[in-house]
């Protein structure tokens, strides 16, 4: 079963990465109940994250009000749970999803800054095209 956060969640993303910031940005819209902490990790000399920078920089890390840590498939599943999303989590737990899932993400994650602004667009939808700065003080995209 994957561990459930505790609120605020803070969670360590590449703002330079045009489908990590449109992706913060739509979770960050849905978050009424400020559950969220956005932290740009990409900046050089980076080092307040629960990981090195180049860790938080290979994949998305969230760390919950009880020092959980979430890395990957399962940080954008305790983002998506925060904002009321619907996490999928009972398909990604599936004995022969869950490894593809990661696999997938891994994949992705290597290859996000190649990815066509087309493409972009597609997987983040509206979000890849919103450049607001977030709530809350530490997400300045």
């Amino acid at each position: 079963m994957p561990a459930i956060a505790a609120y605020p969640l803070t969670v360590y993303f590449d703002a330079t990465c045009a489908l990590c910031t449109a992706e913060m940005n739509a979770m960050k819209a849905r978050d009424a109940a400020a559950r969220l902490d956005l932290v740009d990790c990409s900046p050089a000399g980076f080092d307040a994250g629960p990981a090195p920078r180049e860790a938080l920089m290979t994949a998305i890390h969230a760390v919950d009000a009880a020092g959980q840590l979430f890395v990957g498939v399962p940080a954008i599943r305790a983002c998506r749970d925060a904002v009321g999303l619907p996490s999928g989590s009972l398909l990604l737990d599936l004995a022969l999803v869950a490894p593809l899932a990661d696999r997938a993400y891994a994949v992705l994650a290597r290859n996000r800054y190649r990815l066509p602004r087309w493409l972009v667009a597609l997987l983040a939808g509206k979000a890849a095209r919103s450049s607001r700065t977030c709530a809350g003080g530490n997400c300045r995209i």
